[in-house]
């Protein structure tokens, strides 16, 4: 991976682990002496602190990177409300404007490559006729796809490849990141992913506690 570039970090739907893939794909290329920046354009469901509005996934990001700017360099776009952004940016009167999260990531991009999470699925609307497939074409990294392995993966894993291979967005891969310790057959739905998505597998993010994981790297086929 060279200067200035990275991945766009995408996701099935919301809560499948794009953060956990993000952060340990920014672990990965740290010890391998790449020093990498971590970026949550937009997020939703913040929490109110003494540094102000801030989302824990992008406080995480932010903490993973080699060389920290100001947290809206990071997070640019930041809501209080758990609901989709676009409801909650209209409820403040504000609109998510592309040219400020792309000036955003230029600046993270000046320190070197930038881990980009996305928001929810690819689909997801960020403002009128600005979606998340269109952020990822706005910033031009690969796409990574994390598919969280449960009941019900399949389809939205399927749909979802097929929708960015529609976008005609490079993709560098796919993750499949186990959610659930006892979910049944999981090792037949990732293979059965393996056979029916038409991109690299990049490898598997296993089941792990919060004190696991904090101690966890990642092992993913990228370069």
């Amino acid at each position: 991976m060279s200067e200035g570039t990275g991945y766009f970090i995408a996701g099935t739907d919301t809560d499948v682990g794009k953060t956990r893939v993000s952060i340990l794909l920014m672990r990965q290329l740290a010890a391998a002496g790449i020093a990498v920046q971590g970026m949550k354009p937009v997020a939703s469901g913040c929490e109110r602190s003494d540094d102000g509005l801030t989302n824990a996934d992008a406080v995480a990001l932010r903490e993973a990177s080699a060389h920290p700017l100001d947290y809206a360099d990071h997070n640019p776009y930041h809501f209080e409300p758990s609901i989709a952004p676009h409801l909650a940016a209209a409820d403040l009167g504000v609109s998510i404007s592309p040219q400020r999260i792309l000036l955003a990531y230029q600046r993270l991009a000046i320190t070197g490559p930038v881990i980009v999470e996305g928001v929810g699925g690819w689909k997801v609307p960020l403002a009128e006729g600005f979606s998340v497939s269109d952020l990822a074409r706005l910033i031009g990294l690969p796409v990574i796809l994390v598919v969280g392995v449960r009941l019900g993966c399949l389809n939205h894993a399927r749909l979802t490849a097929e929708s960015i291979r529609a976008d005609q967005i490079n993709i560098a891969g796919w993750v499949a990141n186990r959610l659930e310790f006892d979910c049944e057959r999981q090792d037949d739905l990732v293979e059965t992913l393996k056979g029916c998505l038409d991109m690299p597998y990049l490898g598997a993010v296993e089941y792990q506690t919060v004190d696991e994981f904090e101690h966890s790297t990642g092992s993913f086929s990228v370069s």
